[in-house]
């Protein structure tokens, strides 16, 4: 079978697709037959050697997939032959097939195709935990969403929408701003411009925002120190500026503010039941037509070169995803 492999850290032009072995699933596993394969931002810095976690030489990058169950283990319970699956194998999904522990594996509804079931998994989890166990987010509260056309970002002024927030999104383009608006924030904010604090305070009548999500780090963060509301609450969700900022602690005294961090891996191990309501509940929503991924750029497997540049050229709107097989 075909799969992308990092032999050397580097740019995605570093990767090569080869001919490997097909997997064999051990007894709480299955092979998933791979259609769509979805990227994320920290498969990028992973094949860079940059990410918090760096498996060993050589791998498959890519995370989550949408596919169709192969084989299976012969002690996998509650799955078969065929189910159609959203898949978080966590490495190797860039591939015709990967292998899955039980733990990620999940049956998807019949009205979801596989492109967005490779889409669905980590960006939602991801946002709901943030603005619902770590925000606390009340309908009525202002939710100001950073990189707001991104995968994570998009995700949030979704939610938070659903939960009854009033939503500023944030992006670095107009054009950026245009693809959110279709999402219906309440307010549009390009931060490449003007003054960002002033700008977020007068949306705000000068109170500054409840909730901050945001996946963006670097300036922007301390800007976000600046215009958050008295009890606000600012949430850590990633560095896609490259950097990483520091936190001051005079600003939180004086606002009574909170920095939050989001680590959707630590929370679905340490506090597996309450993410597997999370997932429960998202699936629902999604089924009740509430949510609308958005995929908008898919590759064919062996341009997987020009789909990890859509993120190292900072043009990601939405989710982008390379087509393995056909549906």
């Amino acid at each position: 079978m075909k799969a992308v492999i990092c032999n050397s850290y580097g740019p995605p032009e570093n990767l090569s697709l080869e001919d490997i072995s097909e997997p064999i699933p051990n007894e709480d596993e299955a092979v998933v037959e791979v259609y769509s394969a979805s990227l994320n931002f920290p498969d990028g810095l992973q094949i860079q050697g940059k990410y918090q976690f760096q498996p060993p030489m050589p791998f498959t990058p890519g995370s989550e997939v949408g596919g169709v169950i192969r084989s299976i283990g012969g002690g996998l319970k509650g799955f078969h032959v065929g189910d159609r699956v959203m898949a978080t194998p966590g490495l190797g999904g860039l591939a015709e097939q990967v292998v899955v522990g039980s733990g990620g594996l999940r049956k998807i509804p019949g009205n979801m195709d596989f492109k967005t079931a490779a889409s669905f998994a980590m960006v939602y989890t991801t946002s709901y935990y943030a603005l619902k166990q770590r925000a606390n987010l009340k309908a009525g509260e202002t939710l100001l969403v950073l990189g707001s056309s991104g995968g994570v970002g998009l995700t949030a002024v979704e939610l938070g929408k659903l939960m009854g927030a009033r939503v500023i999104a944030a992006a670095s383009s107009d054009e950026k701003l245009e693809f959110v608006n279709q999402l219906q924030p309440d307010e549009l904010l390009n931060y490449s411009v003007g003054n960002f604090k002033d700008k977020v305070k007068e949306l705000t009548d000068g109170r500054g925002a409840d909730v901050i999500y945001d996946p963006v780090g670097g300036d922007l963060f301390n800007e976000c120190c600046r215009c958050i509301n008295w009890n606000g609450r600012l949430l850590v969700i990633g560095f896609t500026s490259g950097k990483i900022p520091e936190y001051k602690a005079n600003l939180a005294l004086l606002k009574g503010s909170s920095m939050v961090g989001v680590f959707l891996g630590r929370f679905r191990k340490e506090e597996p039941r309450e993410y597997e309501e999370n997932f429960t509940e998202l699936l629902s929503m999604y089924e009740r037509g509430e949510l609308n991924p958005l995929v908008t750029e898919s590759f064919p497997l062996e341009d997987y070169t020009a789909a990890f540049n859509v993120f190292s050229e900072r043009r990601v709107m939405g989710k982008v995803t390379l087509q393995v097989k056909e549906e």
